[in-house]
């Protein structure tokens, strides 16, 4: 009885009453099976700093790294302005929503919100690679396209490894670089294009990756495939090339256009990128995906955070995938909208740049800041450009039919 008494009482001492050999042993077994879950007091009284309430230094490099700055969401504008009929063509989502097939799998589907999504997006992928004709092995999702571009940087990128490329490109691939404190070459675009010729001429020992968006965001622009298959061919086999395609759908009825994935048959290094965030109208869920060579994607299944893609995005983008009806006619009544734009811009004496995608760069003449923040106040939400030197320029995203005659009608009132 006398042992089981000394058991139980040596059990329920702490450290600090243990006999000095007894709590070195226990301590130096904790420390061998050290995880910090185990021991949240050490977190919480080792981390703090000398002096209480300083931050910890941000990375030097970052300090010049500003937030993606996002297109105003309506509500904000409502409760800014005061408005309460707001129309919102900044962000170049789909105005018509998702498919009917789709809203009703996130009605049906959200009940089992609690339960975790399949981390490996396995039926998803299935339907994408039977769509597309490649495996499965060739696929990684993301949450948004542009997602993957993170973990291409985070895998290829790095002090001495670089990034090229253009001025007008989508911001998010000179934020990728500037994150990773990677050299990053910017191109200067010539007639708002991609100038191809120029990059590869660029492209050095320490050119890691270079980054095309086609149609490019936000000029609109593509390069005809024989362009890019001829760039491609001078590009080195060890850089890598990423053909962020987020608006393939909308561009893809163009017979010079160029299909990334048949291209990628025969350039094992190029890396192709889409969205259900546009054409699909899912820009709410932020899913995207990748094809590449399957080690490549071993690669960016490293970093590739847990379960990045949720439940409900994986469900209706397969959902959405299979309802090509209703993508047809969200093709068709982006043309015609296209039109009315392009037609409008014109009796304005306005200058843009014909789009293959589901907005149009418009030269307003003055600055774009400021016809912004007017148009604000008209309760349009456009995408002054001025952030990437576009001084001039707006983005305007294709809306419904009404939205666009707003639009149009308010720039007139502006611009006289």
């Amino acid at each position: 009885m006398r042992g089981s008494e000394n058991q139980e009482s040596t059990s329920g001492r702490g450290l600090g009453q243990m006999p000095v050999a007894d709590s070195i042993d226990c301590l130096q077994v904790r420390l061998n099976n050290w995880h910090p879950c185990m021991f949240p007091e050490i977190i919480k009284h080792g981390m703090k700093s000398k002096q209480e309430g300083v931050t910890p230094r941000l990375n030097p490099h970052l300090r010049k790294l500003q937030p993606y700055p996002p297109g105003k969401p309506i509500e904000e504008v409502q409760r800014e302005y005061g408005l309460d009929d707001v129309i919102k063509l900044a962000s170049n989502e789909n105005p018509f929503g998702p498919s009917p097939s789709a809203v009703g799998i996130m009605a049906s589907s959200a009940a089992d919100m609690h339960v975790y999504p399949d981390g490996s997006g396995y039926f998803l992928k299935q339907d994408i690679a039977n769509r597309l004709g490649g495996g499965v092995d060739e696929l990684i999702l993301g949450n948004g396209s542009d997602d993957i571009t993170t973990f291409l940087s985070q895998c290829y990128l790095s002090r001495r490894k670089g990034l090229v490329t253009s001025n007008y490109a989508f911001v998010r691939y000179r934020m990728a670089a500037m994150a990773m404190n990677a050299p990053l070459t910017l191109v200067p675009m010539k007639n708002m294009r991609h100038d191809l010729s120029s990059m590869v001429e660029v492209v050095d020992r320490s050119t890691a990756m270079i980054c095309l968006d086609v149609p490019c965001n936000p000029t609109g622009t593509i390069v005809t495939r024989g362009r890019l298959v001829a760039f491609l061919k001078r590009v080195p086999e060890e850089v890598l090339v990423l053909l962020d395609q987020a608006y393939f759908e909308y561009a893809g009825s163009d017979r010079k256009y160029p299909d990334g994935l048949e291209l990628r048959k025969q350039h094992p290094n190029l890396v192709v990128t889409r969205t259900f965030s546009k054409a699909y109208g899912l820009a709410g869920l932020r899913i995207g995906y990748a094809v590449a060579n399957p080690d490549l994607i071993s690669d960016l299944d490293r970093v590739r955070p847990p379960f990045n893609t949720n439940r409900m995005a994986q469900m209706a983008a397969r959902a959405a995938l299979d309802d090509r009806a209703y993508l047809g006619r969200c093709i068709k009544a982006n043309r015609r909208g296209m039109e009315q734009l392009g037609k409008g811009f014109t009796r304005l004496g306005l200058k843009y740049w014909p789009s293959h995608a589901n907005f149009i760069l418009v030269d307003v003449g003055r600055s774009c800041v400021d016809v912004g923040e007017a148009l604000l106040c008209m309760g349009v939400v456009t995408r002054p450009m001025a952030g990437l030197g576009l001084k001039n320029c707006l983005r305007i995203s294709i809306g419904r039919a009404a939205e666009n005659r707003r639009c149009l009608t308010a720039l007139q009132e502006l611009l006289g």
